[in-house]
């Protein structure tokens, strides 16, 4: 989550001790509104939080260059498609993140978490059919040094997705 910082109102973000991007409140804003609607204006989003659409673009530029956020495209799976999405648990044995790293590099994989509790490892995967699903499962992640087990939960249907958490 950003932190807000003291920063005058016209100063752009800053690093922390820890390498984090210290967030003023009109980067903030700035973000929420691409959240928003992430085709907005410069010009538009500059009108709501003050500045010119020149100093939103390097705003954003360098909210982008830092990894504070991305700009894409949102597809709904099922509409491109790939008709079988599941979260897979994973326990691991040894280095959890030489598994971590491992599953991101499977194009398949969406979301890759480290947890604290029942599994080590919650994987989001998206495939094109329930043998894609079985493939990368079972010939491919299961495969990887170190997964002692894996527990599947296939999504019947998605409910809600979102991204427009905001900046809080």
């Amino acid at each position: 989550m950003a932190s807000r910082s003291a920063e005058p109102r016209g100063s752009s973000q800053s690093r922390t001790g820890n390498g984090s991007p210290t967030l003023d409140d009109v980067s903030l804003a700035i973000i929420e509104q691409l959240q928003e609607e992430g085709r907005r204006p410069y010009a538009a989003i500059g009108k709501a939080v003050g500045l010119s659409e020149a100093a939103v673009r390097q705003r954003v530029q360098k909210l982008l260059d830092q990894g504070v956020m991305q700009i894409v495209a949102v597809t709904d799976p099922l509409t491109v498609g790939f008709r079988r999405q599941a979260m897979v648990g994973i326990n691991v044995e040894g280095d959890v993140e030489s598994v971590a790293d491992a599953l991101t590099g499977m194009p398949e994989c969406e979301y890759v978490v480290m947890t604290a509790g029942s599994f080590d490892l919650m994987v989001e995967i998206v495939c094109e059919d329930d043998d894609h699903l079985l493939d990368v499962i079972n010939r491919r992640i299961r495969a990887i040094p170190g997964v002692r087990s894996t527990e599947s939960f296939v999504y019947l249907k998605l409910k809600k997705q979102t991204y427009m958490w905001g900046t809080r």
